[in-house]
């Protein structure tokens, strides 16, 4: 197979956004000259040891891009895909996502994949707490209280069957803002498709037929297990619950969402 360098890849990501004319002309050279920056920082050989002047600088030929093992998906809290698309290219705002879904279905892939997006902020699953190192953020296009039409989440079904084929990203790792941030986030909301999501391959589900669960079971170290930040137990609570139950987000765990935990538990 021939091999791509670094430095290869890294140009290629400024291809697409360096259009000369269209809304974001400006914004799109703003992209490239950061992308050039990378670029440079990356052609630097590794550092002459410091205890041994004499020394030879030597950098290894065995290497490639770090790759997103975590989707995120988020909805957008606001009334269009332009303001969305705004939002990402306004220096003061600090936010982005790689991938940003419109209600009509169309695609707009604005970060290549090998790159940070501030898309998760402070967040936690399990013990990663860089979740933007590590991940992939998709924005869908929705105001949190409006239902996901069937172009968009088709859209999404293509598009995370790509991303997984491509990363080979495990199926437990497609999860929520809310997920990985429950004191802070509700995104996506309670009328995002998650078991349909979970049918096609992407997330978990929990299976039609539960086991009982003992009376000494922990409901809140099950969570954890799962990846959950119990810090907030509330919080923690209506989180999951926002995933996995929908009807009813109160903070009240009744034995049905404690079997649903435990099955769960032998998926993750």
């Amino acid at each position: 197979m021939k091999k791509i360098t670094v430095v290869a890849c890294f140009l290629s990501v400024v291809i697409y956004a360096c259009t000369a004319t269209g809304p974001y002309s400006a914004t799109n050279k703003v992209y490239k000259r950061q992308a050039k920056e990378l670029v440079r920082n990356l052609r630097q050989l590794p550092a002459l040891s410091t205890n041994n002047p004499a020394s030879f600088q030597a950098a290894t030929i065995h290497f490639n891009l770090r790759k997103p093992n975590y989707v995120i998906i988020h909805h957008t809290a606001q009334n269009s895909c332009e303001q969305t698309l705004k939002t990402f290219t306004i220096p003061r705002t600090e936010v982005s996502a790689h991938y940003v879904i419109c209600k009509d279905g169309t695609v707009h892939h604005m970060l290549n994949d090998y790159l940070r997006a501030w898309h998760g902020g402070v967040a936690k699953w399990g013990t990663i707490t860089d979740i933007n190192s590590v991940s992939l953020g998709i924005e869908l296009d929705n105001d949190g209280s409006e239902e996901f039409p069937e172009a968009q989440i088709s859209s999404l079904v293509t598009l995370l069957a790509n991303l997984k084929k491509t990363y080979n990203i495990p199926t437990p790792n497609f999860i929520g803002h809310s997920d990985i941030a429950p004191p802070r986030k509700q995104d996506p909301s309670t009328k995002f498709p998650w078991k349909r999501l979970a049918n096609e391959g992407f997330g978990n589900w929990y299976d039609a037929t539960l086991d009982s669960v003992p009376p000494t079971f922990n409901h809140l170290q099950g969570l954890k297990m799962i990846g959950y930040d119990i810090r907030d137990s509330i919080a923690a609570i209506k989180a999951f619950k926002r995933h996995f139950i929908q009807t009813d987000v109160s903070p009240v765990m009744g034995l049905r969402e404690k079997t649903i935990v435990n099955n769960l538990l032998k998926k993750y």
